[in-house]
């Protein structure tokens, strides 16, 4: 049994969950002013594509309309969200992938920069049990508004990554991971098998020079 690493936003699915996400909370009313709710997620979301995004301040700004709200209310939209919006941007290519590696018994793990109370049923409706995400505080089964733990970030991927594994490093050898971000280049390098997936520019130089295969997944 190999490993199979899989990246969420611009890799499994067509856009970003989170920004897909802070524009489905200003349709239900969630966010007290949309215009600037929109228009700070556009911008952290370009620094987010150059490698200049602060994470923590990212999701602490987009959990802001989730504070003091409940855990089941949570849930709810978010399972409404994920068969309005998610389930129709899932790439064919993706699902063929995920299958092919769920034949062959291998252990598949969406590895994701968003939250977890978005890739953990995103994950779920894909057939995966297994994620590791963003950690999101709550508090007597409300959401603070805040983040927790090691930032699934960067270098954050690869920290939480061995922490499942019990820094047992030898099982990256034969390990795949599908990305699409240079973002993800901490963790694309420590595995046998890097598989970079509708890469953005700066991915795809590095792949290309790198020998990585290369995929355009619609």
């Amino acid at each position: 049994m190999n490993l199979a690493l899989f990246d969420l936003d611009e890799t499994l699915i067509h856009g970003d969950c989170s920004s897909l996400w802070s524009a489905f909370m200003v349709k239900q009313g969630w966010v007290s002013d949309p215009d600037d709710f929109l228009q700070q997620d556009a911008e952290m979301m370009r620094l987010y594509a150059v490698g200049q995004m602060d994470m923590t301040e990212y999701m602490n700004w987009t959990l802001t309309p989730l504070k003091g709200r409940s855990e089941d209310d949570v849930a709810a939209m978010v399972e409404r969200f994920v068969e309005e919006v998610i389930a129709g941007r899932i790439y064919a290519d993706a699902r063929k992938c995920l299958a092919e590696h769920q034949a062959k018994g291998d252990r598949t793990i969406v590895i994701s920069a968003s939250g977890e109370h978005l890739v953990a049923p995103i994950a779920k409706y894909l057939g995966i049990d297994e994620t590791l995400a963003i950690g999101v505080e709550t508090r007597e089964g409300l959401f603070t508004g805040f983040t927790q733990g090691v930032l699934t970030f960067r270098e954050g991927k690869v920290t939480r990554l061995m922490t499942l594994l019990e820094q047992d490093d030898s099982l990256l050898a034969n390990a795949s991971f599908y990305s699409d971000s240079h973002n993800d280049l901490p963790l694309l390098a420590k595995v046998g098998k890097p598989c970079a997936i509708n890469p953005d520019a700066i991915l795809l130089q590095h792949a290309r020079q790198a020998g990585w295969s290369i995929h355009a997944w619609r």
